[in-house]
C-alpha cells in the first residue's frame, strides 16, 4: 500500500482551539458575541489566536440580539460563546426571536462534564437537561460527546443556514472536552452547498395559473431578502399588486408602483387579498403579525394560493394551498420570471395606487405622529438602517417607511415580539455594516430592558443613533387595557432620568419636543460614538396640534 502523498495532514488541536479554526477558516465567521465565564475560559485561549474579534455585552440576553441584528444586516450569522445554565436561559429569548423570523445564529455554549450531566448534583451552573430547555428555541440543539465530531457537528449547522431555513443552532460542549485533543486537517474545507430548486412541472403551472388569472396578487416575506432583483422582475411582469411584509421592506426599492407595503391588515387590502382569484406567496409563513396585527382572523384567501418556501411543512401552514414548491426564494422566482418573457398589461399599479389613496396612511390620527420622525430620518440619514423595538413608532412604522433595498428595516414587533431587542440589536448591524448609518428606534419601557447595553456601544465605539420614543411607561398596553375594559394595572413604570444616564454612559445626548428640534439634533450626530435622541412623546404630540 502506497501514501498519497497529497492528502492533507491532520494536525492536533485542542477542542476550543479547532472550534475557533473551524469557525474562521471554514465558515469566514469574523465576529463573536459572548461573557467569558468560568466554564468557557479555554474558548477565549482559542479565540485570542484565531484572531477572532469579540465583542462583549452587559447581558447574554444582548449578545443574542446583538448576533441577531448582525445576521439580518449582513446575511451571515451571527454566533455567540456563552457559558453553562444562567448564560443558556439569558439567551433564550433572543434565541425565541430569531427562530420566529428565520435569522441565523449560533450559540455555542459549554455544559457540565460527561460523567455528571443529568445526575442533579448540584454542579455550577448545572440544569437537569440544559439541551432540552434549548432544543424549544433552536433549529436543533447537538451535545457534543465526541471531540472528532466536531466538525461534522458545525458542518450540521451550517447546512441549515446555507441550505434550510434559517434560524438558531444550538451546540453545547462539556467543559471537560475543551482541551481534549482533536486531528483537524490543513484542508478542512467545507462542502459547497445548494438550496432547493423547485420542480419544473410546478413552475410550469404555476405561471399557466398566473398567466390565466384576472387579478392576481403577491405576497412577499422575508424569505426574499436575498432575492430582491427576481423579485422585483416578475412582480413587473405580473403586473400584480404586492403586499411586502416587515421583513421584506425594500425588496421592490422605495416607492415601487406595485408595493402595497406590509399593510394587510386594512379592510382595502384585505378585500384585495380575498378576491384576488390566484396568489403567489413567497418566503413568508403567512402568520398574524405579518397579515393580521389587529388579531381577528380577518385576513382570508380564497383564490388559487401558489406558495414557495424552504420548508415544506410551511406550505400546509394558515391558509389552504393549491400548489407548492418547495425551493430557494430566489431560483424559483428566476423560473418563473422565465415563463413571461413579456410584461403582463393588467392595471396592477392603478389598483395599487387606488388602495394608497383609500388607505391614507399618513393622515390617520395613529398614524399621523410619527410621519414628522420618519420624514426627519429619512432626511438626515437617507440610507440608514433602522432597527426598532416593541414601540408606538416602529408599530406604525410597519405601515409607514420604505426602503431603498432589504435588510435595512427590522424589528421585534414580528414573531415572537419581546421588548428590549431594539438597541443591541441594532449594535449588530452596526458591526457588521460600520460603514452605514443605523438608527435604534425604542421607546422608555423598552430600553429599560438592555439599558445597560448603552455601555457596549460607548466601549466599542458604535456610532448607533439612538432615538427614544418616552411616552411614561407601557402606552400600548394601556390603551389595550382600556379598550378591553381592564383597569390601568402595571403599565405606568417611572422612566429614569435618560439625559442623566446618558451622561454617566458617556454619550452625547438631547432631549427634544419637536420635528424641527429632532431635525436639528440629527444634524449633529456623530460618526465615532452613539447619540441617544430622547422626546418626550406627550410634548412631541401637543407641537403637533
Amino acid at each position: 500500500m502506497t501514501n498519497d502523498t497529497n492528502s492533507p495532514s491532520p494536525r492536533s488541536l485542542s477542542c476550543a482551539e479547532a472550534l475557533v479554526r473551524l469557525l474562521r477558516d471554514s465558515y469566514a465567521v469574523d465576529t463573536v458575541f459572548g461573557i467569558p465565564g468560568v466554564h468557557t475560559v479555554p474558548l477565549y485561549r482559542g479565540l485570542e489566536a484565531g484572531g477572532l474579534r469579540h465583542v462583549t455585552p452587559r447581558h447574554e440576553q444582548g449578545a443574542g440580539f446583538m448576533a441577531d441584528g448582525y445576521a439580518r444586516a449582513s446575511s451571515k450569522p451571527g454566533v455567540c460563546f456563552i457559558i453553562t445554565g444562567p448564560g443558556m436561559t439569558n439567551i433564550a429569548t433572543a434565541m425565541g426571536q430569531a427562530l420566529a423570523d428565520s435569522v441565523p445564529m449560533l450559540v455555542i455554549s459549554s455544559v457540565n462534564r460527561r460523567d455528571t450531566l443529568g445526575r442533579g448534583q448540584g454542579r455550577l451552573h448545572e440544569l437537569p437537561s440544559q439541551q432540552n430547555v434549548l432544543a424549544g428555541v433552536s433549529r436543533f440543539s447537538h451535545t457534543l460527546l465526541d471531540p472528532d465530531a466536531l466538525p461534522e457537528v458545525l458542518g450540521r449547522a451550517f447546512a441549515v443556514f446555507r441550505s434550510a431555513r434559517p434560524g438558531p443552532v444550538h451546540i453545547e460542549i462539556p467543559i471537560d472536552l475543551f482541551d481534549a485533543p482533536i486531528l483537524l486537517p490543513d484542508d478542512h474545507s467545507p462542502a459547497r452547498l445548494y438550496r432547493p430548486a423547485p420542480h419544473p412541472d410546478g413552475v410550469q403551472l404555476a405561471a399557466e395559473w398566473l398567466r390565466e388569472a384576472h387579478a392576481p396578487l403577491v405576497l412577499l416575506g422575508g424569505g426574499c431578502t436575498d432575492a430582491s432583483k427576481a423579485a422585483r422582475a416578475l412582480v413587473e411582469h405580473l403586473d400584480a399588486p404586492t403586499v411586502t411584509t416587515i421583513n421584506a421592506k425594500g425588496v421592490l426599492g422605495r416607492g415601487h408602483p406595485l408595493d402595497l407595503g406590509a399593510n394587510a391588515t386594512w379592510p382595502e387590502v384585505r378585500a384585495l387579498a380575498r378576491d384576488a382569484d390566484v396568489i403567489l406567496a413567497v418566503g413568508t409563513e403567512l402568520g398574524e403579525t405579518d397579515y393580521d396585527v389587529v388579531f381577528d382572523e380577518g385576513f382570508t384567501l380564497t383564490g388559487r394560493l401558489i406558495r414557495i418556501d424552504l420548508e415544506a411543512e410551511q406550505l400546509a401552514r394558515n391558509q389552504a394551498t393549491a400548489l407548492g414548491l418547495v425551493s430557494d426564494a430566489g431560483t424559483a422566482l428566476s423560473a418563473l420570471l422565465a415563463h413571461f418573457p413579456a410584461p403582463l398589461v393588467r392595471q396592477g399599479a392603478v389598483r395599487t395606487r387606488a388602495i394608497h389613496e383609500a388607505l391614507a396612511l399618513p393622515a390617520r390620527p395613529d398614524m399621523a405622529p410619527f410621519v414628522p420622525l420618519y420624514a426627519a430620518l429619512d432626511h438626515a440619514l437617507p440610507e440608514a438602517i433602522i432597527v426598532g423595538d416593541s414601540t408606538a413608532p416602529v408599530y406604525a412604522g410597519n405601515h409607514l417607511v420604505e426602503r431603498a433595498a432589504p435588510r435595512r428595516y427590522f424589528n421585534a414587533s414580528t414573531g415572537y415580539g419581546t421588548l428590549g431587542y431594539g438597541l443591541p440589536a441594532a449594535l449588530g448591524a452596526q458591526l457588521a455594516k460600520p460603514d452605514m448609518p443605523v438608527v435604534a428606534l425604542v421607546g422608555d419601557g423598552g430600553l429599560m430592558f438592555t439599558l445597560s447595553e448603552l455601555a457596549t456601544a460607548v466601549d466599542v465605539g458604535l456610532p448607533v443613533v439612538v432615538v427614544l420614543w418616552n411616552n411614561a411607561g407601557y402606552e400600548e398596553i394601556r390603551r389595550y387595557m382600556d379598550v378591553h375594559g381592564v383597569a390601568r394595572i402595571g403599565v405606568d413604570p417611572t422612566p429614569p432620568d435618560f439625559q442623566r444616564l446618558a451622561e454617566g454612559f458617556g454619550l452625547t445626548s438631547h432631549r427634544i419636543e419637536s420635528p424641527a428640534a429632532l431635525d436639528l439634533a440629527l444634524s449633529k450626530v456623530s460618526r465615532t460614538s452613539p447619540t441617544l435622541i430622547e422626546i418626550d412623546a406627550e410634548r412631541w404630540q401637543a407641537a403637533l396640534g
